[in-house]
């Protein structure tokens, strides 16, 4: 009894110590003359930008925006002109590095059509040359399913030729296929829940389903960080939100003890529902929920859950499974489980799952499921074949090989960048790895220079960054081999060099070594 007792003990040691390492995430700070040079460098750049308007009000120089005709004069304005003061100003002069045309395959190589601008980014040509064998570090392949293998893409091929491309109709009218109720079973099974339901859009999914669960009288727990169909489905429900620090549990617990306590702000009325709103990756930070913590919260405080697995569905956990496998929780803890198929799946929609009765009632209720178009059969198929890769049920070991290889990949680039001095976010699980860049004229010099040395990179600044944190947001995939990550991360150290990107004071030990190896933990 004694010994049963201590292997107890020393279990919960061991299931504990495994948790804290999870949430072992890096947020260092940068020195704060970073901090002064980037307030500076968006002053002068506001500076300008106020000049330039002037000399366009007065004619010395052409007004590119959108403005009203002049028999419209009269006209409320349709185009406010201030409002588009960052747009006009800032985001012009660096719009080069966004919407870049892409003309092959989004795999971890890809093709982009060169374009010049002679209007100083306002307009772009294209020059008929193609950059050929771009490495893509900046989409969400996590597992590699985009790709173009006929052997792999045969039962799309198939169901293509049986179901077309489209289906013209909801599902509730014309647009219920076989393959639909399929997916749902295969998404259900795969959870380890009772039922789910799949939409064609995946911020859809969020910003029409969270109305239909709760509205006015309901509060929203929202995590600060969350994504913005989360932000716009809580607000278009109509009920109450607050937010709480990123992954701060303290933060949490207060708010939801006022709620319980307090109640409704103007009757304090019990409320209707209290529904805590968080992501399994944060998209543009790659830190990881909470969640066994944040299970014992809305247990505790008997409050509602709903996790966004966009980014960790697929990506995490030993078979994929994500977050809640990962933590090793229940699913069924969680009340509401939503994720989508555009990242991990190589395909595009999303889906709820939970218990039969909450599936039942959205089927009925939510917008995306009632009005919206029924999901492509194509796309159907393709998320099918995913699943049954890693399922195991396609009777290969392809799926968990991918899912192992993401791991090592994460881990590996993780390392080397801490390495070399560059300061980023996230947790070792997380395939995001967000490099911080801070200062504007770095962000834009970053973009361009990793592309002269064909990698495509994705760089990201205010507004949907803090004004202080602009970075270049890495995501990567189970399809990067070894060469092309040693690759990337050669030509990062020389740009890090040339443009003093290398901002963490922290030291870290170097241990190549262990990094050329296979993951131990994962083989074990």
């Amino acid at each position: 009894i004694v010994f049963s007792c201590l292997m107890c003990n020393v279990r919960q040691l061991m299931w504990a110590s495994c948790c804290v390492e999870k949430w072992q995430e890096s947020f260092e700070q940068a020195p704060m003359y970073v901090a002064v040079m980037t307030y500076l460098g968006y002053g002068i750049v506001t500076l300008f930008g106020y000049v330039r308007d002037f000399l366009r009000a007065v004619g010395l120089e052409k007004c590119h925006v959108a403005q009203e005709r002049d028999e419209q004069k009269d006209f409320v304005p349709l185009y406010q002109d201030f409002e588009n003061f960052y747009t006009r100003n800032l985001y012009m002069r660096v719009r080069d590095n966004w919407n870049r045309p892409i003309c092959s395959l989004p795999g971890p190589v890809f093709d982009l059509m060169e374009r010049v601008s002679d209007d100083y980014n306002w307009t772009f040509r294209l020059t008929g040359r193609t950059i050929h064998n771009v490495i893509n570090v900046g989409s969400y392949n996590y597992l590699g399913f985009a790709e173009n293998n006929a052997d792999f893409l045969k039962t799309v091929a198939d169901t293509t030729c049986q179901f077309g491309v489209g289906v013209c109709s909801t599902r509730q009218e014309m647009g219920n296929l076989s393959i639909h109720e399929e997916l749902e079973k295969l998404v259900a099974n795969f959870l380890g829940v009772e039922s789910s339901m799949t939409f064609g859009m995946g911020f859809a999914t969020n910003s029409m389903n969270i109305p239909a669960l709760v509205g006015k009288g309901c509060l929203i727990l929202s995590d600060e960080l969350n994504h913005t169909s989360l932000i716009l489905g809580a607000r278009l429900s109509g009920a109450t939100i607050r937010v709480f620090k990123h992954n701060n549990m303290h933060s949490l617990e207060k708010m939801l003890r006022e709620a319980v306590c307090s109640g409704q702000t103007r009757t304090h009325r019990p409320w209707k529902k209290i529904l805590i709103i968080v992501e399994g990756i944060y998209s543009m930070e790659g830190s990881v929920v909470r969640l066994p913590e944040i299970i014992a919260l809305k247990k505790k405080y008997k409050a509602y859950l709903y996790l966004d697995e966009a980014h960790s569905i697929g990506a995490v956990g030993p078979s994929g499974r994500g977050v809640t496998e990962l933590f090793d929780v229940d699913p069924t803890d969680v009340d509401v489980m939503m994720g989508t198929f555009t990242k991990s799946f190589g395909a595009s929609g999303g889906y709820i799952a939970g218990k039969k009765e909450l599936v039942d009632y959205l089927r009925s209720h939510s917008h995306s499921a009632v009005y919206a178009s029924a999901m492509s059969p194509p796309v159907t198929e393709q998320i099918i074949r995913a699943l049954k890769c890693l399922m195991g049920k396609d009777g290969s070991t392809e799926g968990i090989r991918r899912i192992r290889q993401l791991a090592e990949n994460s881990r590996y680039f993780r390392a080397r960048l801490k390495e070399m001095g560059f300061i980023i976010y996230g947790s070792d699980d997380s395939p995001v790895v967000p490099i911080l860049l801070y200062m504007p004229g770095k962000v834009v010099a970053f973009a361009r220079e990793m592309l002269d040395r064909r990698i495509g990179v994705v760089v990201v600044g205010f507004p949907a960054t803090p004004i202080t944190e602009a970075r270049a947001r890495f995501c990567l995939s189970a399809a990067h081999t070894r060469d092309m990550l040693n690759q990337v991360l050669h030509h990062l150290n020389e740009v890090g060099d040339r443009l003093c990107l290398k901002f963490s004071r922290r030291k870290y030990s170097s241990w190549p070594d262990l990094c050329e190896e296979t993951d131990f933990e994962l083989d074990s």
